[in-house]
């Protein structure tokens, strides 16, 4: 489970960049390497989303972060 822990948290760290870059240079590095709305992409977006949701379901993760 700490393998998967870690590659969900690569996943939502690269989330995080690539949200980053929109906000700041309004730049989707998603569409750009997949295409606009391409299935590639909106799988990537969900695998993003559920590791997201992992992390917070996580015991790996911090009781203090977590929003009750």
């Amino acid at each position: 489970m700490k393998a998967l822990n870690y590659i969900a948290l690569s996943l939502v760290i690269v989330g995080a960049v690539n949200w980053g870059l929109i906000g700041f240079l309004d730049f989707n590095l998603v569409d750009a390497l997949f295409g606009t709305g391409s299935v590639l992409s909106r799988i990537i977006y969900a695998v993003v989303g559920v590791c997201g949701c992992l992390l917070y379901t996580s015991d790996a993760a911090d009781d203090s972060l977590r929003v009750d």
